[in-house]
């Protein structure tokens, strides 16, 4: 199974950003994204260090929930 999870940019060089989530962060390549407008303070869709998609903060905090909710349930 495939799993991407939202993350909140905070920094941006080039083709990389500095995302954080849930207190941790990770550099993020933005070369998916290319050709679309990605600014610090976006939500992206991360999977294994790449950014899919440029997501509303309403979809991250609807993502996040429901995230919470599988870990809480499978614990």
């Amino acid at each position: 199974m495939c799993l991407a999870v939202p993350m909140k940019i905070t920094a941006i060089k080039r083709f990389n950003a500095t995302c954080e989530a849930k207190g941790v962060s990770r550099e993020v390549s933005l070369h998916l994204l290319h050709g679309t407008d990605v600014k610090v303070g976006d939500y992206v869709m991360v999977h294994v260090g790449y950014a899919l998609q440029v997501i509303t903060y309403q979809e991250a905090q609807v993502t996040w929930e429901l995230l919470d909710q599988v870990i809480a349930y499978d614990a």
